[in-house]
This record gives structure tokens, sequence and C-alpha cells, in this order.
């Protein structure tokens, strides 16, 4: 095999990986909520994972007729993860799959932000109209209540 063959099989390889990673960076969970995804979000945040993000769940609900509610899942994202981030762009960037979701008729719910994010966020004075929680269990309690329905203790 020449070295030319070899490294164009190289690339094609980091290019298949690339995609797996990308698509494996957003799982989206159905909840036992009826019509309620769960998606967890863990690990190093960017602008272009965010974006990511955004494109699996609209592409997601836009296939799933189904669903009502999307609940986005903050809690293993550490400080040092969104370090590099700028709080304004991540703030726009929620605003903005907040109201994608929403004229979409979904109900957008977060839970897990972490204190600091929250404070650059209402130092920053940005607006971010946001339903959430402090965690994913309170959230789906609410959700199940809403339904007249609990999750069982067994």
């Amino acid at each position: 095999m020449s070295q030319e063959n070899e490294i164009l099989e190289l690339k094609e390889k980091i290019a298949y990986y690339k995609r797996i990673i990308k698509k494996m960076s957003t799982p989206i969970i159905p909840s036992i909520v009826p019509k309620t995804i769960m998606i967890p979000i863990a690990g190093y945040m960017f602008k272009e994972r965010f974006e990511n993000i955004e494109n699996q769940t609209l592409e997601y609900v836009g296939e799933h007729r189904e669903v009502e509610k999307a609940v986005f899942d903050f809690s293993a994202v550490d400080l040092e993860d969104v370090e590099t981030f700028d709080y304004n762009d991540l703030a726009i960037s929620i605003g903005r799959l907040n109201s994608s979701l929403r004229l979409m008729g979904i109900r957008p719910i977060y839970v897990g932000f972490n204190p600091r994010f929250i404070r650059e966020i209402v130092h920053a004075r940005i607006h971010v109209d946001l339903e959430t929680y402090n965690s994913f269990r309170v959230a789906l309690n609410s959700l199940l209540s809403e339904m007249n329905q609990t999750i069982s203790s067994k």
C-alpha cells in the first residue's frame, strides 16, 4: 500500500470516528415520563458541541412528533468543562435552543446548572426565560405530578 493510500485511509477513519463521537456526544433518551426525552450533557462544553446538541435535539423532535417535553441535564458538567466557554455565548445558545424548541411545540426543561454558571448569567444581566429544576429526579417528579402519577419507591 502506498503512503498516499495509507494517509487517505487514515483520514477516512478519522472522519468516521469523528462522526461517531459527534453522534455519541448527544445521547437522547426516552424518559419514563410519557412524551418526554432526556438529554444528558456531560464533559467539556464548547460552541460547536452545543450547536451539535441543538441540531441533534431539533432533528430528533422533528422525527418523533410524539415528544412534548425535553429535559436537558447539565448535572455532569463541571466548572472546568465550561471554563473556556464564554458565558454570554452559552446563555445565548441555551436561549436559542429554548426558543427553537418552543416554536416546535416542545416544552424545554433544564436541570443541574452549576452555581457559577447561574451567577455569571445573572451578573451579565442576560435574560433567559427557562424552566429549571435542581435535579433530574425533581423535574421528573414534577412532570409526573402534573399527570397525577408518581415514581414507584421500589
